[in-house]
């Protein structure tokens, strides 16, 4: 059994584990439950209403928050000759092919979104024992296979974020900090929420966002009513 220090117990305190929130009440509720020392990042928890044991039922995708995370995100490019200079150029952390590849072969995972051009695959195709389980496997899918660089560069230096489903079948995304005005953390949230509706699998069954919480990295959940944002009811 997990236990809790006395900081999240007392914010434990102050939430109504029954009641489903407005999104106006949770914000505002926030920084009460938000108590940790550092600038915490606020997250989504979402269960949807698929079976993450059927391929046909994976949600993967990228979504573009209009306020961005609030986070540094390191951006790692493989690419090589021209591409990895337009990365660079772009805003790219780190680029380049062999040395990155052995890097990394060695343990080293020190960054937040891996891009890849297409020709690079093949080659990094034995990082996936390491990547793969942090989920920094670049996949057309996820928008990270691709020879515009300095676009997909740009996109996720601004706000687009991977999501895709765990292995019981529900979401966790990053949404901002605490330290953002509630107007821009409430854009991000109603953003995220329309973004994932649309992802929704033609194979899935019944309701699609199930249940909603939102909470600071350390401290407890609240329960969302976030139906008048969305279009399924």
């Amino acid at each position: 059994m997990s236990r809790h220090g006395k900081r999240y117990l007392e914010a434990r305190k102050l939430i109504d584990r029954e009641k489903f929130y407005s999104l106006d009440e949770a914000l505002e509720l926030l920084p009460k439950i938000a108590t940790a020392k550092f600038d915490e990042s606020v997250e989504l928890h979402i269960i949807l209403g698929i079976d993450p044991r059927k391929s046909d039922q994976q949600v993967r995708g990228n979504i573009s928050l209009p306020h961005g995370t609030g986070k540094n995100v390191r951006v790692l490019v493989f690419a090589k000759g021209e591409k990895v200079k337009e990365a660079l150029d772009a805003g790219a952390d780190y680029a380049g092919s062999d040395e990155l590849i052995q890097k990394i072969n060695e343990g080293w995972t020190d960054f937040d979104v891996a891009i890849a051009t297409p020709d690079m695959m093949r080659e990094i195709g034995r990082l996936g024992k390491v990547l793969g389980p942090r989920g920094l496997m670049p996949s057309p899918k996820g928008g990270t296979v691709t020879n515009d660089v300095a676009d997909a560069v740009k996109e996720f230096k601004a706000g687009k974020i991977e999501v895709r489903n765990d292995k019981t079948g529900n979401l966790h995304v990053a949404v901002g900090k605490k330290s953002f005005e509630p107007a821009k953390l409430k854009e991000n949230i109603v953003e995220a929420l329309q973004q994932i509706e649309k992802m929704r699998p033609s194979a899935a069954k019944g309701k699609f966002i199930r249940k909603v919480s939102l909470a600071p990295t350390m401290g407890p959940g609240m329960k969302i009513n976030v139906s008048e944002f969305l279009t399924e009811k």
